[in-house]
């Protein structure tokens, strides 16, 4: 993973002053990526095979395993936008937002979260969360508030480059920048609702977690402080 990552930077850089050659070495390694990601993916998804009921049961899993899931899916969508037809479109636009958001939101927040979850409750010595309901609250809320984010940036981004990339039939650009911004307004509202969804769930998980580090300390706790 390290050895391709590293050589994958450039495809960040295409159509750029960048030598062309570096450009078609940072696409190449990219797409190689898919098969060290999606096997850690598939690894962690499987590890569940045969218990998939306990995802009706413990909120705090569906994070974890929801976060494996964007990671799959982050890690599909980069080595596609790496390849350079596709990139000529996707290039500064507002997709690569959604990309990323997928990755920062649906992937590292949601298994920090899942962590956080897990581990606040034997950090403090707790019997366990205040609330698991509060949990699928914040998953739902969360989740939703994802989606919202990352599809509004999808549809904007392809929108904004198809819009940069028409000409009429003299030549001219179709489309002058403000008429852009102007175009991307309504999904920008869409990103705004679903960041407010995610932070709210983010709200929702701190004061779980603080009501279960004020909360009542385990049986086994004063045991374990006696017995040390």
């Amino acid at each position: 993973m390290i050895f391709l990552y590293i050589w994958a930077g450039p495809h960040h850089l295409h159509y750029t002053a960048l030598p062309d050659w570096a450009q078609t070495l940072g696409m190449v390694f990219s797409v190689m990526l898919w098969m060290p990601s999606w096997g850690g993916m598939i690894n962690g998804i499987m590890t569940l095979s045969g218990a998939w009921d306990k995802l009706r049961t413990d909120p705090v899993l569906r994070f974890l395993v929801t976060s494996v899931a964007f990671y799959g899916m982050s890690t599909f969508e980069g080595p596609v936008m790496s390849i350079k037809p596709v990139n000529a479109l996707s290039h500064y636009t507002d997709w690569t937002i959604g990309h990323v958001h997928s990755g920062a939101l649906g992937w590292v927040a949601f298994v920090s979260f899942g962590a956080m979850y897990y581990l606040f409750p034997r950090l403090w010595g707790r019997e366990g969360l205040h609330s698991l309901r509060l949990v699928a609250v914040h998953y739902w809320i969360a989740t939703i508030g994802i989606v919202l984010y990352i599809t509004a940036m999808w549809v904007s981004g392809i929108m904004q480059g198809l819009m940069w990339r028409s000409y009429d039939e003299l030549g001219f650009l179709q489309y002058s920048f403000a008429e852009t911004v102007d175009a991307m307004h309504p999904f920008y509202v869409i990103r705004a609702l679903g960041g407010l969804c995610f932070l709210v769930g983010a709200l929702v998980m701190v004061l779980n977690l603080w009501r279960t580090v004020r909360g009542p300390a385990s049986a086994a706790r004063p045991a374990l402080e006696a017995a040390e």
